[in-house]
This record gives structure tokens, sequence and C-alpha cells, in this order.
């Protein structure tokens, strides 16, 4: 079977070796404390806990804008503050639609680092582990699902660098862009479930499933919107047979 443009795409990306920050935001010195793996590793660890139901772009200046207040995103100090006091600063800062609840899982997912990683939370990914065992140890914390502890794998991996022994745990992280992009190539039918996208990315790529991640998320937020798409100047015009629903 002749491969996806998608998983072609993705793997000339993943070949693409050039070390550059990988750009969250527009805020350099935010991107610059979630590029920080060496001595912020928990930055990003971080940053991927509270991205839930809410902007990407708001999600990922969380690190940058605590660091701002407490004047420190030093691991020992975030684990001596009280769950009080991210609550009272989530609600303060606005750092997140649902400040009480994400600021309890800030609280937890710094302490968790502290009590199994002693404070270095690059040791989730160190010594070349297989994907399996990173992904596992995403989901070990608290309030951490399938689509998070994937998304964080797959960036280590593919924008990061970060060498596992094998990436066939990486799957695939359906947002809406992504769905978007699959069922208007036809690799999926309109409203497919999650299980179902999940399947067919490993179909397409089973030693890497997530590869088709990124493009798919780029191509449905830069090209492919929900409405008047841009199929003219989408990476993947020439491959792609625009099955395109009435209102989607």
């Amino acid at each position: 079977m002749e491969e996806h443009i998608l998983v072609t795409i993705g793997k000339r990306r993943f070949d693409y070796l050039e070390d550059a920050p990988v750009d969250f935001v527009v805020d350099i010195l935010a991107n610059l404390l979630l590029n920080d793996l060496v001595v912020y590793p928990h930055a990003f660890v971080l940053a991927c806990m509270m991205d839930r139901q809410m902007q990407a772009e708001k999600v990922w200046m969380i690190p940058k804008r605590i660091k701002e207040d407490l004047g420190t995103f030093d691991i020992i100090i975030l684990a001596s503050k009280s769950v009080g006091y991210y609550e009272e600063l989530f609600k303060r800062l606005s750092l997140h639609r649902f400040p009480v609840a994400m600021a309890n899982v800030f609280h937890k997912a710094v302490q968790h680092i502290m009590d199994e990683y002693n404070g270095d939370a690059s040791l989730i990914w160190s010594g070349k582990p297989s994907s399996a065992a990173v992904v596992y140890r995403f989901l070990q914390f608290y309030g951490c699902g399938i689509k998070i502890a994937t998304m964080a794998a797959n960036i280590l991996a593919r924008a990061y660098k970060v060498p596992f022994s094998d990436y066939y745990s990486i799957d695939i992280s359906p947002d809406v862009h992504i769905k978007r992009v699959l069922a208007r190539t036809g690799l999926v039918k309109e409203g497919a479930d999650i299980q179902s996208i999940i399947y067919k990315a490993r179909e397409l790529c089973p030693e890497f499933p997530g590869i088709i991640d990124y493009s798919c998320w780029e191509i449905g937020k830069t090209y492919c919107k929900p409405n008047n798409p841009n199929c003219k100047e989408c990476l993947i015009c020439s491959k792609c047979p625009k099955v395109i629903q009435r209102g989607s």
C-alpha cells in the first residue's frame, strides 16, 4: 500500500534534526522556559498537565505566568507551596477556566515529580526508554489521561528529539482539527469516534502512529478550517479528496 502523504510529511519532519526551540506560544520567554529541559524539565510536564478544555495558547503560558508571579520556577520552591496557595494563584491570575480543579492538578503534579523523580522531571524520559514506558509514566500523574500522555510523549520524540527505543505506543491525540482533517481526507468517516481515529493512525504508520498528529493539527488550524477551507494552499491539496460535509 502506498504511504499516505500525511505519513510522508510526518516522517520528513521527524528526520529533520535542526535543534530549534519549539514555539508553543508567541511569547519568547515562555517558549524559552518550556524548551529548557535541562534546568526546568518540569515546566514542560506541568504545561502538559494543564492542557485541557482551554485554548493551547493560554495553557502553555501558565508556567511563565507563575514564574513571574512567584519570582522563580524552581521545583523545590514550587513543591513548598500548598494547594491553597495554588488555588488562590490560579483564581487571581485567571490561569485556567477551572482554577480550583487545575490548581489541584498542578499541585499534585509538582508533588509527584518530587516524590517519584526526586525533583528531576527529565527522568521520565531519560535513558532511551520505550514509548510505552514514557506514556505510562505520564499516566501516573493525577488527572492525566491517555490523550495528554501520548501528546507529551509525541512532543518529546518529534519536537525535542528525545531518543526512545521505539515509538509504537505514541498514538495520535485527536482534537477538533485532527478529527476534521482525517474526515475530509477520507481516512475516517465524519463523526468517527476517538478509538477509530487512533486505530486508523496505527494502520497508517504502525511503527509511530502519532507521527501524523502535528501535521493534521497544523493543516486543520491553518488551512482546513470548519468554514471556507483554504484548500489551494494546503500542504496536501493534490492528494486530498476533500470530503467536506455540509456544516463540517
